[in-house]
């Protein structure tokens, strides 16, 4: 008898992926409500030049008012960082480009209030727009993190992340096509904001959890950081049940969509969840040590599982002596969130060897340049400009030949 071919799946069982859903994922959409089990942060509501600006090629900063002999000109401004500080030589004006203006005379009023936004969070701040952080730009940042303590740090990073793009142009990508009258039918409808987040203090990646949301129901969860840690297994009794309440109470009916992936922090002495981002249930998102094909086939609750309040028992908890049998054996229906952690003999266990975002990181001269602070940074541009003025001088040569 011939077997029948089955089609092969091209494309992830997802559930339609709509605008809306991307859009109540939106970090202005769900903070004022989520505001105090958040860490603090503040939201700026962005112009449309200063879009204009972030979605332009070229990184060109404001004047540096405090350290006004930093000098990161150029005459070629696809080239790298550059001020507007610097006063044209003899060189450039031979050049057909015009001196770089400052870009902030677009948006004085926006690039003012993330100023003094920065000063009134502590001088340390980590920036993200609506959806996606810079991650994939450290490398532009002195310190090779997402830490910010001015304005120009922040126009680098935003400028610089692939994710940043993608949350400016590509943002309902793969979503249905949404209804004849629904006024969010791109990305200029969209409320744009600025996030920066006062720094943790200490932060310890190792104590950052994701967690997919499927029909209400807390399927499973996830270390973030996907390195190992001998400690963390050792913890799943109190981070678990802690997880659990906090998503039963704070987030399970509240939320718009029934589906829908979380990240919160549980920092010593494990007591507290913060809330850290909410994401789509879209493959856009990364399920880190999960493949999403795994979380889409998990079987959830069923209709004998307990009450939220017996959710995240391990092991049944303390012996019940004079519950029933036939009860004791209900309770072993008690649907308890897969937390899977990176082990020692993962492949995960050694990300630490493989820088994460490498695919959208620049050449590695730059990348050196930015370990060594302003001063690399500006002795690579120093040496970067003697380059491009060279080849200026040479393809004119060629020109009269």
């Amino acid at each position: 008898m011939e077997g029948t071919a089955q089609p092969s799946m091209t494309r992830l069982p997802f559930p339609p992926v709509t605008r809306s859903h991307i859009l109540h994922c939106s970090y202005h959409s769900w903070h004022p409500k989520y505001r105090s089990i958040t860490p603090k942060a503040r939201l700026i509501p962005l112009t449309a030049p200063f879009l204009a600006y972030l979605r332009s090629d070229g990184i060109i900063v404001p004047p540096e008012e405090d350290d006004p002999n930093i000098d990161f000109s150029s005459t070629d401004t696809d080239s790298g960082i550059f001020s507007s500080t610097s006063t044209p030589t003899a060189s450039d004006a031979d050049s057909d480009s015009e001196p770089d203006s400052d870009p902030s005379t677009q948006w004085p009023e926006l690039h003012q209030r993330i100023k003094s936004t920065i000063t009134e969070l502590g001088g340390n701040v980590v920036p993200k727009l609506n959806w996606s952080a810079p991650k994939d730009a450290t490398f532009m940042n002195a310190t090779n993190s997402m830490e910010c303590q001015g304005a120009n740090d922040i126009y680098c990073l935003l400028k610089s992340s692939d994710f940043v793009t993608h949350d400016l142009e590509q943002v309902f990508d793969d979503c249905t096509p949404s209804e004849p009258n629904n006024s969010d039918d791109g990305e200029d409808s969209i409320p744009y904001h600025l996030i920066l987040r006062k720094t943790i203090p200490a932060l310890v990646p190792s104590l950052e959890f994701r967690c997919f949301v499927r029909s209400r129901t807390l399927l499973c969860l996830c270390q973030r950081d996907l390195n190992y840690y001998d400690f963390l297994p050792n913890l799943v009794p109190i981070l678990r049940p802690l997880i659990q309440k906090f998503f039963e109470e704070r987030l399970k009916q509240t939320f718009e969509d029934e589906n829908f992936v979380f990240d919160v922090y549980i920092p010593p002495p494990h007591q507290r969840v913060w809330l850290i981002d909410i994401n789509p249930w879209a493959p856009r998102t990364d399920p880190l040590i999960f493949s999403w094909m795994e979380i889409l086939e998990m079987t959830g609750p069923t209709a004998s599982s307990s009450s939220p309040k017996s959710n995240g028992v391990m092991n049944g908890g303390d012996a019940h002596h004079d519950v029933p049998e036939d009860e004791e054996s209900d309770e072993e229906d008690i649907f308890t969130p897969e937390f899977r952690l990176v082990n020692r003999d993962d492949p995960e266990a050694y990300a630490f060897n493989t820088p994460r975002y490498s695919a959208h990181k620049m050449p590695k001269d730059v990348v050196d340049a930015s370990g060594g602070g302003e001063a690399g940074l500006r002795e690579f541009m120093g040496r970067w400009r003697e380059i491009m003025r060279e080849q200026e001088r040479e393809d004119g040569a060629d020109g009269r030949r």
